[in-house]
């Protein structure tokens, strides 16, 4: 009986770790379409150069 429920409790770990990484996946991919969309429309500054979208 233990080792069924390691099987499944291990199957399940799994299962969850995979859902994690493939919602992740979507999160790095929707960040990358922000940062490319800011990096695109950035606006121009006083000196009329291309000013930075970000504050680092």
């Amino acid at each position: 009986m233990v080792p069924i429920l390691i099987v499944l409790l291990l199957a399940l770990i799994l299962f969850g770790a995979g859902f994690a990484v493939k919602i992740l996946w979507w999160v790095a991919l929707i960040v990358l379409a922000l940062w490319l969309l800011g990096f695109l429309v950035r606006g121009t500054s006083a000196g009329g150069g291309r000013s930075r979208w970000y504050r680092w």
